[in-house]
């Protein structure tokens, strides 16, 4: 895949072209390849298509949110580690600026009646764009099974455990995502031997969840940053539990406004973590809960960016991830049940509905349906409609 050619861009230029697109990359990963190959490949040619298209394919092994991996490696690409430092720090904070703003109004106590009518509208719309985000990934990771019968027999089961474990086992769903991934690989290599001392190794951090203050919140950023597998949606799950359940940051009405503006503010979706952060500590939590969770796609990124032609052709990564993947797809789906019943009013459900709508069947885009929700959730509040939480 290439070393990276240190001289070929000056690290102002990465400063300012990746710092654009963290301002204007609205519509989270499509959006941000897009506008990313539209820079590296089409307008500065920068890198090839195929060069390109080789760091999509090898940022969606690695766990955490593969757009922000993509930013960053494309910048390693291009001036080494400065320069990866440097691009995914200009993609990244734009919008962690915008969404710690927009939390002090929407999770503020005191918020005027239409900005609770507006968090109660978009929140209401998020359980369909959970099940939107799931149905997006199905086709790459069915794609994955290769057409095996026995294969696709097994992602199937994954897919549902990983549904179901969403909804009831809370903060064991990394645990799980982790089995999975072990026993697709048992699978493809016949024999069992060492996931058991490996799966043991898996209990350790579990016992960080217990602990509270700044050790959870940092905890939770850490399984987002380096624990997700199956794109940038799988972080609801990841975080659902532990916020609302077991360390009562948030309430589950808030915990969907946090999904919301993850979703409608620029950059990665990954930065509804920093909204946890802010309701379990405030501004410093917030930028904590960011800089933890995006810390390991920079590890990834330059400590192994020059290993990632094996990466891709290892069979055990590859058999990992479809286990891994199908039961984070299963998750993201099933996230959805808990989502919605999150949601306090009768009127939110009818706002629920034209978002699966509009979603599903017209095929509209998360923005554009998170804000139209928001806004019927402003005119419920304007005449007269309960909103509060």
């Amino acid at each position: 895949m290439g070393q990276p050619e240190t001289g070929r861009v000056s690290l102002a230029t990465i400063a300012r072209e990746w710092g654009r697109i963290g301002i204007t990359g609205f519509g989270g990963p499509p959006a941000h390849i897009a506008l990313l190959r539209k820079l590296c490949v089409d307008r500065r040619g920068w890198l090839s298509a195929r060069e390109f298209e080789d760091g999509i394919a090898v940022t969606n092994l690695l766990p955490g949110p593969a757009s922000t991996q993509l930013a960053i490696y494309c910048a390693w690409r291009l001036r080494g580690s400065l320069g990866a430092l440097i691009g995914g720090v200009c993609f990244i904070v734009p919008g962690l600026i915008v969404i710690l703003a927009l939390s002090t109004v929407f999770l503020a106590s005191d918020a005027p009646n239409w900005i609770r009518g507006a968090a109660a509208g978009a929140g209401a719309a998020v359980p369909a764009v959970a099940v939107h985000a799931a149905l997006l990934l199905l086709p790459a990771g069915w794609a994955r099974t290769g057409g095996e019968r026995a294969k696709r027999a097994r992602w199937v089961v994954f897919l549902l455990v990983g549904g179901v474990a969403a909804a009831t086992v809370g903060p064991f769903l990394v645990l799980l995502l982790i089995v999975c991934g072990l026993m697709e690989t048992a699978m493809e290599r016949g024999a069992t031997s060492g996931t058991r001392g490996t799966m043991r190794g898996s209990f350790l951090p579990l016992a960080v969840s217990a602990v509270g203050g700044l050790s959870a919140l940092v905890w939770v950023a850490f399984k987002v940053g380096a624990l997700s597998y199956g794109g940038g949606f799988v972080i609801i799950p990841l975080m659902q539990h532990d916020a609302v359940v077991t360390y009562h940051w948030m309430t589950a009405p808030q915990f969907l406004n946090a999904v919301a503006l993850g979703q409608v503010t620029p950059g990665p979706v990954v930065l509804t973590v920093a909204v946890v952060g802010y309701a379990a500590a405030g501004v410093g939590g917030g930028l904590l809960a960011a800089f933890v969770a995006f810390t390991p796609s920079f590890v990834f990124v330059i400590g192994g960016g020059r290993h990632f032609d094996r990466l891709r052709a290892s069979r055990n990564v590859q058999a990992f991830l479809t286990g891994a993947g199908a039961a984070a797809i299963g998750a993201i789906a099933g996230a959805a049940i808990p989502l919605a019943a999150a949601l306090s009013h009768v009127w939110q459900l009818g706002v629920l509905a034209l978002a699966a709508l509009a979603l599903l069947a017209f095929r509209r885009g998360v923005v554009p349906v998170l804000l139209g929700a928001a806004v019927l959730g402003v005119l419920a509040a304007l005449v007269g409609v309960p909103v509060g939480r």
